[in-house]
């Protein structure tokens, strides 16, 4: 041990401790959620530190920067390991922290390339030492077994401002929102023929050619919580559906370990759509089960990225949760990380959520509505959902009254959306719901859309109709970016990066604008059931609209706009 490891240890056995970093977490439990009693005290588990980071101020700057077509340093994307330059938590944070833990012989961790977060091995008993306050306890949900501390956990004072979060404690996985395993065909009075990859191609105009042509161009799905593709039910729907274009009939590569159970119908969805849409692309399917007890899957995903130096440019993930379940702390860093993500120019997109505005329910039947995240991060694209309003014919879209949309409660509007948001919020005037049920000025989603209704898939070798959600609707905007970055790198540009502020610019330029419906919201006496409505040009409910894919490329296909 060195000297200072030895100083630290002195220090921390003075057993001050009042430094809860998550106050404002949720930690009741889910009534879906069973407890089975108190973990044994040798008891293995995984937590993840969040180590702060530094210039996260310049951090969003850059961003802002290669992502404004108007600046000079668009498109100049940083490397992995400039970004780790940029981020890297200060030389006495991670002495600090590194020697907090091994004060309390914490000594089998893992760090990133960033070297922003450690993920550490330990017994539930050292752990509880560690992090007081904390009670380690499992709980099952159907056959899903999960290991959660039943209360809030503090750490010494000393480390406090050292330490954004530590991961594997709190959050539980959310169920329902995103999840189309679970949901019922919400849709099925709307019968026709369903949404499969020639009605999205005619409707969005990509043609047999317009598929994937060169070799450094990839993207990507992440999925969670046992769910997984089977390469057969891929190969079948490719069979089935993907005549007429060429196509890839299997996933590059699989970060992460597959299942050998049945297939999910998330995973079987995301994988099929984005490799129609983005077709001849090459795909790569995260997975990360959540197998160990105490893991944060959703966390492990975050994790690869700031470990990886290669990574596809572009990614969609149709998970979400109530921002009010989440603790402040845990949203800025994720959105730190998303930050992180996209000045290397990866293209983060994330589905809205299938709750309309979502509603959350107070004392004294005072109602809100319940934005949703990731969806309500400023440094990631959000994907809404549509229907076509002949459900028997190809005609134009309208709102899908699940597609999610709002206003964060979190995150302040960004600069590079104030301007649309302010004229849709002036023009629907007294139609707005009341004040009290939105924040005005926070962060608004989503950002574009795509249909999201009646989805054809094949899982466990069945076709399936009638898939409905915002996780069909991301997967294919998804490969309709990766087919523009297709074309831009050919050019020998840079890919699109973080979208938003270039798309904003665009003011809905080359997008099918989304103009009837409504979404849900709560069910009483002042909205009764409704949220927003969609309106012309930007709106809460579709954002700027659904691609229209040659148009969409022309407007992206350089290097800017008014260099």
């Amino acid at each position: 041990m060195t000297r200072l490891n030895l100083f630290l240890v002195l220090v921390f056995s003075s057993e001050v401790w009042s430094g809860y970093l998550e106050q404002d977490q949720d930690i009741l439990i889910p009534k879906d959620w069973t407890h089975l009693g108190r973990v044994a005290p040798t008891e293995k588990l995984e937590l993840i530190f969040a180590l702060k980071q530094q210039n996260i101020h310049l951090l969003e700057e850059t961003l802002r920067l290669v992502s404004d077509p108007d600046s000079a340093q668009y498109g100049k994307h940083l490397s992995l390991k400039q970004v780790a330059s940029l981020v890297r938590p200060s030389a006495l944070t991670q002495k600090v922290v590194h020697g907090w833990l091994q004060s309390h012989r914490v000594t089998n961790c893992l760090t990133v390339r960033t070297q922003d977060f450690l993920q550490c091995t330990m017994t539930a008993e050292v752990a509880e030492k560690l992090l007081p306050g904390s009670s380690f306890q499992r709980y099952v949900r159907d056959d899903q077994f999960l290991v959660r501390s039943s209360s809030p956990y503090s750490v010494h004072d000393d480390v406090h401002q050292h330490i954004d979060f530590v991961g594997g404690l709190h959050r539980f996985p959310p169920k329902g929102s995103n999840d189309t395993s679970d949901r019922k065909n919400k849709t099925m009075e709307s019968w026709h023929l369903g949404v499969t990859p020639s009605i999205l191609r005619t409707r969005y105009n990509l043609t047999s050619t317009d598929v994937g042509l060169v070799q450094n161009n990839s993207q990507a799905v992440a999925q969670f919580l046992e769910q997984y593709y089977h390469p057969v039910d891929l190969a079948e729907f490719m069979y089935v559906f993907g005549r007429g274009f060429p196509h890839l009939c299997e996933v590059d590569r699989v970060v992460g370990t597959q299942g050998t159970g049945r297939a999910g119908l998330e995973a079987s969805l995301d994988v099929q759509y984005i490799m129609s849409t983005g077709a001849n692309i090459s795909t790569w399917v995260f997975t990360n089960p959540g197998r160990h007890e105490s893991q944060e899957p959703f966390l492990q995903w975050i994790l690869l990225l700031s470990n990886m130096s290669d990574l596809p440019w572009v990614h969609t993930i149709s998970y979400g949760d109530d921002e009010d379940s989440l603790s402040t702390a845990y949203m800025m860093r994720i959105n730190t990380e998303f930050a992180k993500a996209g000045v290397r120019g990866i293209s983060l997109l994330f589905a809205s959520g299938d709750s309309g505005a979502g509603c959350r329910h107070f004392d004294h039947e005072i109602n809100s509505f319940r934005p949703s995240f990731p969806a309500s991060s400023p440094f990631i694209t959000t994907v809404g959902g549509t229907a076509f309003k002949n459900p028997y014919k190809m005609t134009y879209e309208v709102t899908d009254y699940i597609s999610g949309g709002g206003f964060s409660n979190v995150f302040t509007m960004p600069n590079y959306q104030v301007r649309a948001v302010k004229a849709f919020l002036k023009a629907a005037g007294a139609t707005l719901p009341p004040q009290k049920y939105f924040n005005s000025s926070g962060r608004a989603y989503p950002d574009m859309a795509a249909l999201s209704n009646n989805y054809w898939v094949v899982v466990n070798r069945v076709p399936m109709p009638w898939v409905s959600g915002t996780s069909a609707s991301t997967p294919v905007v998804g490969g309709i970016l990766a087919l523009i970055n297709d074309r831009r790198l050919l050019k020998g540009l840079p890919p699109l990066g973080f979208l938003n502020p270039r798309m904003y610019k665009l003011k809905g330029q080359a997008l099918f604008d989304v103009t009837e419906g409504c979404h849900l919201g709560c069910f009483d006496e002042q909205v009764q059931g409704k949220g927003f409505c969609a309106a012309p040009l930007w709106d809460p409910v579709t954002g700027w609209g659904t691609p229209n894919y040659p148009a969409l490329l022309a407007a992206l296909l350089s290097d800017g706009t008014s260099r």
